[in-house]
């Protein structure tokens, strides 16, 4: 009885020395633990403390070994940071060399050549953020990166140069090109009249490409070479059918064979005027304003002009045959005429009604581009002949433009008129009466219609009056002396035959009337 109480005394105390040992061991582990939550729970609300600082202040500092532009800026703040980083942008602007390319052409930007600025400020305070804007064990390893190895940050020059985007801007400016679609060329002096320029592609500058590339080479290098980015839109052009689209009208010549040379310069000079002329839908050209005032200085010389009924000497003479060409060379082409007017005497290298009259003071020759293309005008001259030429839209098929000069009668002449040289005008010629000067033939006047003629397929199927002129006969005009012969003085007789009113016949007229169908432009004509 007393052994087993003894027995049970002694495992009981073993008993409670396990138990006691186990709570020891619980008792260690427990405190281990409530050190590490609470060195883990400091580290925390440092962290929290640095970055709540950080968040609240905006003073974050750079870690060591940081470096922008490679430039330490450890422990810096980001305004300290920002001032040396930026002073030494600043003091290297001159050295900046921007050279861009495009084909054949090249531009050279230097760094003087641009206003400062400064928007580095909000790329520091990025930089400063970096390894502070993640989380805690990711900020951790970003900032055991930094001090261990070190990192650089660039910041390109683009950010100290005010107007760089201004200056790239123009040269992008000379290195675009709208599209130039595909168009005809006249060239009226060479054998090929009309040659095809074949336009130009659109080229466009890939600009924010181009930024973005001069921004990236900024970061590393001062000086830097770039090729432009273009890019070329095609254009896409119907050479044939541009080819097609014009085609000779009409054309005229007249004959100025027994000229003089000085009437010959005049009527190539004026007609000279019109050769290349390309004449827009819608516009209206003055034959007096196109060849200028008819004087020495402008080029013309003294050649005969008409002057109330008479052949006279003047600066200019024979521009109204230049005038004339024209003209007819109009009316075969359809061009709208809206003014042209006759002579007062016919015209020899015309028919009636086809003459065209100019004059500086109060008669010219008017036509407007009534077509919805423009027209070309060809001249051409040589020691025999001068012609024009119309170019412009083709007629329809078949369609062919001619013209007809109708005489509706004749307007017989007064004969001559005998005056008295009552002002001596002549009196080296005639003195006394019955001595005869003569110094205007009579000539017969003439009622005359024109007309235009619309063919098709050789078929007239219009005809339109464009005239109705009256050519007005013309008296002679013989000068005698005033002077009474001395008694006993014989005069001689006048060899000047005096010329009686005119009496027009029914084969007179038809003379005429075959005189003119003779002398038709149809001879001229295509």
């Amino acid at each position: 009885m007393k052994k087993t109480e003894k027995q049970g005394k002694i495992s009981k105390n073993k008993q409670n020395k396990k138990d006691e040992k186990k709570t020891d061991k619980k008792q260690g582990k427990g405190f281990l633990w409530f050190l590490g939550v609470s060195a883990l729970s400091v580290a925390l609300l440092v962290s929290c403390q640095f970055f709540f600082e950080n968040a609240i202040t905006g003073k974050e500092k750079f870690y060591d070994n940081t470096t922008i532009n490679g430039i330490d800026v450890s422990g810096m703040s980001v305004a300290e940071a920002e001032n040396v980083v930026l002073t030494d942008m600043l003091n290297s602007r001159k050295d900046i060399e921007i050279e861009l390319s495009s084909r054949d052409k090249s531009w050279t930007l230097n760094g003087n050549d641009f206003e400062v600025s400064n928007k580095i400020q909000p790329i520091v305070e990025q930089i400063a953020k970096y390894g502070k804007d993640g989380n805690f064990f990711q900020n951790l390893q970003k900032e055991r990166e930094i001090k261990t190895k070190g990192k650089d940050f660039q910041i390109s020059y683009t950010n100290v140069l005010a107007d760089i985007d201004d200056k790239i801007d123009e040269i992008i400016s000379e290195v675009e090109q709208p599209a130039k679609p595909a168009s005809l060329v006249f060239q009226p002096n060479e054998s090929e009249v009309f040659a095809i320029d074949e336009g130009q592609n659109a080229v466009l500058v890939d600009r924010e490409k181009l930024f973005s590339e001069i921004d990236s080479a900024l970061l590393t290098n001062k000086k830097v070479k770039i090729e432009i980015p273009i890019i070329e839109i095609e254009n896409q052009n119907d050479i044939e059918s541009l080819k097609d689209s014009v085609a000779l009208r009409g054309e005229f010549y007249t004959n100025y064979t027994a000229s003089s040379s000085a009437r010959k310069n005049n009527i190539k000079k004026a007609l000279s005027c019109f050769n290349g002329m390309i004449v827009q839908p819608g516009q209206t050209i003055s034959f007096n304003e196109t060849t200028g005032p008819r004087t020495e200085a402008n080029g013309y010389q003294n050649a005969h002009i008409i002057v109330g009924g008479v052949y006279v000497n003047g600066v200019g003479g024979g521009v109204c045959q230049a005038s004339t060409t024209l003209y007819n060379a109009l009316l075969l082409a359809d061009v709208d005429v809206l003014s042209a007017n006759h002579h007062s005497l016919p015209a020899s290298y015309v028919p009636l009604s086809f003459d065209a009259m100019v004059s500086g003071s109060y008669s010219d020759l008017v036509f407007k581009n009534d077509r919805d293309n423009p027209i070309y005008i060809k001249t051409v001259a040589d020691e025999n002949k001068v012609g024009v030429q119309i170019y412009g839209q083709k007629f329809e098929d078949g369609m062919q433009i001619k013209t007809r000069a109708e005489l509706v009668k004749i307007l017989p002449h007064g004969g001559d008129k005998i005056v008295p040289d009552v002002k001596g005008e002549y009196a080296d010629k005639i003195l006394y009466k019955g001595e005869y000067l003569r110094i205007k033939y009579p000539r017969e006047g003439y009622e005359s219609k024109g007309y235009v003629q619309y063919y098709k397929n050789g078929e007239l199927v219009e005809e339109k009056e464009i005239r109705h002129d009256f050519y007005q006969p013309q008296d002679g005009i013989v000068m005698e002396g005033v002077e009474e012969p001395v008694a006993g003085m014989t005069i001689p007789a006048s060899d000047v035959k005096i010329i009686n009113p005119q009496k027009v016949s029914k084969e007179t007229e038809e003379m005429v009337r075959a005189k003119l169908e003779k002398t038709n432009p149809s001879e001229f004509n295509p």
